[in-house]
Formats: structure tokens, C-alpha cells, sequence
């Protein structure tokens, strides 16, 4: 009897033991995977999770951010030149100036499907990455000595070859490491670099025109010139600094790569999806261009990239309209890009806590839409509302950069199989960095200080991308909402494993993350 009664005891001791682990029963193992997987990874405790995904965090996003930094300054840096004489020395109309600025987004939105294709191709990644980082560096570089507007339009063309496949690769890259509660922390901290740049941008602009005259040069070459040479020096590190693929990782024990590896599985539905998307084949390439969620999603990133390469771009002539002489507004450029800094990161970190993208998506437009209003407002009177006009300036950096690292990974988290992630997120990218065409000519020079174009379109553009992050959210509401009323036994006898993964995240076994 007391046997009977210790059995019990210890039976129920087990269930609730079992109960007090949520996280490996809320896990749905594909049933590829063995048991003998399964159970090395619910043995594979927190502690070792933390340890691994710090291995990962020290490598990669650093290197990764450090590129992006360096690409987004020698994007935006024309902007910097241009208050320091580089209009007036070549002789460009504003018409021509915004071409130029225009132009770079030609090839960068047509080449950013290929690219991925192409970097899929490189047995390590980081070859291909330092390829393009220094091709992007040296045409920095040479844009420091064209003489006229054909020269100028023409490196700015070969900017937008050479930088195309940066971003979308980069990304790539990080969902190749980390998982869907994860990735929107990493995408942030990446891209916090963008917001960087602004302020890097101003701050170095600010000491290299110091060498205006400096062997008979400008000092609005020697800012090309300069950050190019630098770029080109780590370029050329990068095949020896960036992680290529958690499989092939020499920093990692081996069951610390199993664990990546195995995890990626799951997160892909299984091998059956995985497998079927290792290879960009027509089908997979289809499936993307059906795919609704990345039309509304390019629509939201489609909207922020306008506005915000729009005020990129304009931004030091815009505080210069204050009042300011060249070089006080290339420094008062960099507090509000370190804001937008910090609220990107802090966005992110409290999207991954939540595992809900839209709320701070929306947020962060809400954000962008209340500055636009503000400078819309005190645009006729700049002088006199000088502390108002650059406080808004401020609202609108806290709400772009938050924008993108959540849409990227909100896109990452719902594309399974590698093949769509990577030619998917450069499909939304093409589709969304057009935008940055009409950035180029929103803010025209014979409009300022009131803008009413610019500022226009801005407000209605970030409008759109608020309508566009709640039908998104709707969508994959719905969808859950439609398969979670069939059970797993119901779904397989009405479909074949076969179809299941051919319907990669279109099965009704993949959950849609909102």
C-alpha cells in the first residue's frame, strides 16, 4: 500500500515537472525530426542557449553593422558635399542634383533579387559581401575626383550596382543564425548602423572639410575620398572577420552547431519544406511573386524608406535653412540620428520580448507622421521656430528607424525554406527601396525652407504605411485563425507530406508570427 501510494507521489512529482515546462511543450517538433533530436534539444538548457547566441551576437552583427555603417555613409555623404560647395564646383542645376541622388536606386532595387540568388552560390558568404564592399568603396572613392554632372551621375550609378546586394545579404545572413524571437533585436542592432551613419556622416564630414586646399583638393572630394579608402580597408577584412554559416563554423563545438542547425529546421516547418527551399527554382520564385504578405510588407518598409531617405538626403540643408552656418549644421545633424539610434534598439528588444511586430511598427510611424505635421507647420515661420522645427526633426528619426528592422523581421519569421527567405526579402526589398527614387526629388531645392512637397508626400506616404501594417496584421490574424480549427491529424489526411511541403509557409502547419 505504501509502494502504491510513494508511486503516486512520484508519478505526480513527474507531471508536474513536465507542466512546469512550457517552453519544450509549446514547441511543435516536425515529424521528420527522431526522438533522439527532440531530446537533445529540450537537454540543451538555457544557460548553453545564452552562451552560444553571445558567440554569434560578438561576430556577426558587429561586423554586419560595421559594413552597413560604412555603406549608408558613403550613400548619404553626398549630402554633406553638397553644402560644402559640391553643387556650385560642378555646376548642377537642382534638377540635376536630385537625379543624381535619384539615379543610385536604378540598379539598387533591380540587382537585389539577383544578388541573393548569386550569394546563395558562394560556399561562404562572406566572399561575396567583401566583393561587394570594396567594388562599392573604390567608386566612393573615385567620386571624389569627377569634374562635371556626366561624371558625378555615372558614380552614382555604379553605387547603386555595387551596394545592391549588401543589405538584402545581410539579412540573409542573420536569419541563417538566430530564430524568430530572436531576429527583430539582431535586425535592429544591424540597422542601427543606418541611423549611425547620419550622425557619423555629419560629425566626419565636419573634420575632413578641414582639409579643404590640401593638395590643391575641395573639401567636399577629400569627404569622398576619405570615407572611401576607409571602406576599401574593410572590405578587404571582411573575409577574415565575417561568419559565414552556422554548418560550417569553426568557433562553435559541435553541439552547439547541432543545436543552430537543428533549430532552423524547426522554425522551417522541417526538412521536407527546408529541402524543397535549399534551391531558387521556379516554383519558389513563384510563390513569392504570389505572395500577398510581402507586398504589404514592402508597402510599409516602401513608405519609410521614401520619407526617410527624403530627410536623409535633406536634412543638413534643412537645419542650414535655420540659420546655421555649413559647418554647425553638418554637427547638429548627429543627436537626432543617435536618438533614432536608441529607439530602434529599444523598439526591437521589446517586439522580440512580445513576439509582436505591428503595434511597434505603427507606433513608430505615429511617430514619423507627428514630426512631418510639425515642420509642415512652423515651415513658414523657420527662423522664429527654430527649437520646435528641430524638435521634430527628432520625433521623426525616433519613428524611422524602428520601422525597418521589424519589417525585416517580421518577413524572415513568416518565409520558410532558405531560398524564399533570401529571394523573398530581396523581392520585398526591389519593390520597397523604389522608394528611395521619390526620396530624391520629394524635397526640392526651390521650394525651401517651406517644402510643401516634400512634406506632403511624407504625411501621405507614412499614412499608407499605417493602413498597410494593420492589413498585414489582419491577414495573418486570419490565417492562423482559418488553420488553427483544423488539428495536425485532420490537416495530414487531407494533404500528402509531399504537398504539405510544397506549400512551404502556406501549409496549414506553419504559423504565421504577428
Amino acid at each position: 500500500m505504501a509502494d502504491k501510494k510513494a508511486e503516486a507521489i512520484a508519478l505526480e512529482e513527474v507531471e508536474m515537472t513536465v507542466a512546469n515546462k512550457p517552453s519544450k511543450r509549446e514547441t511543435v517538433y516536425p515529424p521528420d525530426m527522431t526522438e533522439e533530436e527532440i531530446q537533445f534539444l529540450e537537454g540543451f538548457t538555457e544557460e548553453q542557449r545564452k552562451k552560444v547566441i553571445w558567440k554569434i551576437d560578438i561576430r556577426l552583427i558587429p561586423m554586419l553593422g560595421l559594413l552597413y555603417l560604412l555603406a549608408n555613409i558613403d550613400r548619404a555623404n553626398i549630402g554633406n558635399a553638397k553644402i560644402e560647395g559640391l553643387v556650385e564646383d560642378l555646376g548642377l542645376s537642382s534638377n540635376q542634383y536630385n537625379t543624381c541622388l535619384s539615379i543610385f536606386f536604378i540598379p539598387y532595387c533591380l540587382l537585389e533579387v539577383p544578388s541573393n540568388i548569386v550569394l546563395k552560390w558562394f560556399k561562404k558568404p562572406s566572399n561575396y559581401i567583401a566583393i561587394l564592399a570594396v567594388f562599392w568603396s573604390v567608386v566612393v572613392t573615385l567620386t571624389g575626383i569627377v569634374k562635371n554632372y556626366s561624371g558625378l551621375l555615372a558614380a552614382r550609378f555604379f553605387l547603386g550596382v555595387t551596394e545592391a546586394g549588401f543589405f538584402p545579404g545581410a539579412l540573409y545572413i542573420i536569419s541563417n543564425w538566430y530564430d524568430r524571437n530572436e531576429m527583430g533585436t539582431r535586425y535592429s542592432i544591424f540597422y542601427m548602423a543606418a541611423a549611425l551613419a547620419g550622425a557619423f556622416s555629419g560629425l566626419l564630414a565636419y573634420l575632413i572639410v578641414k582639409m579643404d586646399g590640401l593638395a590643391g583638393i575641395e573639401g567636399w572630394r577629400w569627404i569622398f575620398i576619405v570615407e572611401g579608402l576607409v571602406s576599401i580597408a574593410v572590405g578587404l577584412a571582411t573575409p577574415f572577420l565575417l561568419l559565414d554559416t552556422p554548418e560550417s563554423s569553426k568557433m562553435l563545438k559541435d553541439d552547439e552547431r547541432r543545436y543552430l542547425v537543428l533549430r532552423k529546421i524547426i522554425q522551417d516547418g522541417g526538412r521536407e519544406i527546408q529541402s524543397k527551399g535549399t534551391k531558387t527554382s521556379w516554383p519558389v520564385l513563384r510563390s513569392i511573386v504570389l505572395d500577398w504578405k510581402l507586398y504589404l510588407a514592402a508597402i510599409i518598409y516602401w513608405t519609410n524608406t521614401g520619407t526617410n531617405n527624403g530627410v536623409k538626403f535633406t536634412m543638413p540643408q534643412i537645419i542650414k535653412n535655420m540659420g546655421y552656418s555649413s559647418a554647425n549644421a553638418q554637427l547638429l545633424t548627429v543627436p537626432p540620428y543617435i536618438l533614432g539610434c536608441i529607439s530602434s534598439y529599444i523598439a526591437s528588444r521589446f517586439s522580440d520580448r512580445t513576439t509582436w511586430r505591428m503595434p511597434f511598427i505603427v507606433v513608430s510611424q505615429l511617430s514619423v507622421l507627428t514630426g512631418f505635421a510639425m515642420l509642415f507647420g512652423f515651415a513658414p515661420d523657420l527662423s522664429n521656430r527654430i527649437a520646435e522645427s528641430y524638435t521634430a526633426i527628432f520625433i521623426c528619426c525616433v519613428g524611422f528607424y524602428p520601422i525597418t528592422p521589424n519589417v525585416a523581421a517580421w518577413m524572415s519569421n513568416n518565409l520558410a525554406g532558405p531560398a524564399k527567405r533570401a529571394s523573398g526579402i530581396g523581392f520585398m526589398l526591389t519593390m520597397a527601396n523604389t522608394a528611395g527614387i521619390i526620396g530624391s526629388f520629394m524635397f526640392k531645392e526651390e521650394e525651401k525652407p517651406r517644402y510643401p512637397t516634400g512634406y506632403g508626400l511624407s504625411i501621405g506616404l507614412t499614412i499608407a504605411g499605417i493602413l498597410a501594417a494593420l492589413l498585414l496584421e489582419l491577414g495573418l490574424w486570419r490565417c492562423n485563425k482559418r488553420d488553427s480549427k483544423l488539428s495536425e491529424e485532420e490537416i495530414r489526411a487531407r494533404y500528402t507530406d509531399q504537398e504539405l511541403a510544397d506549400m512551404g509557409d502556406n501549409s496549414p502547419l506553419f504559423k504565421y508570427t504577428l
